[in-house]
């Protein structure tokens, strides 16, 4: 049966459950709390501590003055999608009460309980929230490093790396070779390599038909893998090329000049060289001491809160909490068991039992959509994913309902914009 989609149904979805269980507002006290990044959670955060406990000061650190969403880049990479749309600003932040300071940090002090920013300003808090986002591991692939990712673009973090990578695709000749180099996990959006693939792919099928793709992946297998290579038959045949680990799909060096690309059997001379290292937390979170060996954050799933750092909570894809996915909608749900932790230690306000959604809607082409969906709760003091709730576009659907799936997917992208920073 075909599923027609409506906005009012979408963002019913992207509400979920917590929305409808919150705790009684507190009112009677307040506290000071700093939130570094401006993302999907910890501007969720910002708007959740201040709904919940408007005598909180909340102040969000934010690197620039707008920022720029990854859900639903890919398409500004392919040529039908605008920077512009994927581009929000905090003035609803701010209307909230919410301090919107624009700076970078570069320092915690946990001991005394103060943020450091590079202007030189100091801000003390009650309690911190690391949102930082994702940094890269830069010493692992010979040739490139942060200073090349001016020719070698990753894509990872929206922005101008989004419209270099535009630039070089529109500037490669028809006929030539674009190769992607993703990495091991975890990553940012695991589905977003497929999306990738095929929105590059849609790109040179309408406009540079000659053109081939070729996939070095260090994994042996990839998110959705089977949608996406059922996808890849029926609209691009001939042309992707997926290798994975096992069939020479590790780089080893890549020369950002000649944009030659070698594994260990065979060398690539390549057009466009999208590489994306390997990931970590954002250099905020490594340099406050909320980082382990692995580079990611790890937390007591229950409240977000460090499990290395007093006083400090971690959220969106800094955190690592298994097997809750990188991703904006599991960042927009945790916001909320980190805002509800934040305000019952700061006001005794009560809390619900955290529960989570998270949602991935992925594109093969403007009109050939699917859904990968799931809910999450706590057991036992672990994220156990909620089966009964899963949701996945089956192999073989009819067109009608891919294009549901490509409606929905911009559906749910605007719906949590507005929910965040609307």
């Amino acid at each position: 049966m075909t599923s027609h989609w409506t906005r009012r149904t979408v963002l019913g979805l992207i509400a979920a459950a917590p929305a409808l269980s919150l705790p009684r507002i507190a009112r009677a006290r307040g506290g000071r709390v700093v939130i570094i990044g401006g993302g999907f959670g910890g501007s969720a955060t910002a708007r959740m501590i201040k709904r919940l406990a408007p005598a909180i000061e909340v102040t969000l650190i934010a690197r620039d003055t707008s920022f720029v969403c990854c859900p639903g880049s890919n398409t500004v990479i392919s040529g039908f999608g605008r920077i512009e749309d994927q581009t929000v600003g905090y003035g609803a932040l701010a209307k909230d009460g919410i301090i919107v300071v624009t700076g970078r940090a570069v320092t915690v002090d946990t001991a005394q309980r103060q943020v450091h920013l590079a202007d030189g300003s100091v801000l003390p808090y009650d309690k911190l929230v690391l949102s930082p986002g994702i940094g890269f591991f830069w010493d692992e692939v010979e040739g490139v490093s942060a200073a090349t990712a001016d020719r070698i673009p990753h894509a990872w973090q929206a922005g101008e790396q989004t419209m270099l990578l535009r630039r070089q695709l529109e500037a490669m000749p028809d006929g030539g070779l674009f190769v992607l180099c993703a990495p091991v996990g975890p990553l940012r959006c695991p589905p977003a390599v497929g999306e990738r693939v095929s929105l590059v792919a849609h790109y040179f099928k309408t406009a540079k038909p000659k053109s081939k793709i070729i996939v070095l992946d260090a994994k042996s297998k990839f998110s959705l893998q089977p949608l996406f290579e059922e996808a890849w038959a029926a609209l691009y045949p001939g042309m992707i090329e997926y290798r994975l680990a096992e069939d020479d799909g590790i780089v080893r060096a890549i020369d950002p000049e000649t944009r030659a690309v070698a594994t260990d059997f065979a060398d690539e001379q390549a057009d466009v060289v999208n590489f994306i290292p390997r990931q970590r937390a954002g250099d905020i979170a490594l340099a406050a001491g909320a980082a382990d060996e692995t580079g990611w954050c790890p937390v007591d799933p229950a409240t977000f809160a460090s499990t290395l750092v007093p006083h400090v909570h971690v959220i969106g894809d800094a955190a690592f909490a298994p097997p809750l996915p990188k991703a904006a909608a599991a960042a927009v749900s945790v916001a909320e068991t980190c805002a509800q932790a934040i305000v019952h230690d700061l006001t005794q306000a009560e809390m619900t039992e955290p529960r989570w959604h998270a949602g991935c809607y992925s594109l093969a082409a403007p009109q050939h959509g699917f859904e990968a969906s799931t809910d999450f709760h706590l057991t036992d003091g672990h994220v156990v994913a909620n089966e009964a709730t899963m949701r996945r576009t089956p192999e073989g659907a009819p067109a009608e309902d891919l294009q549901a799936g490509a409606e929905k997917a911009e559906l749910w992208l605007r719906g949590i914009m507005s929910q965040v920073w609307g």
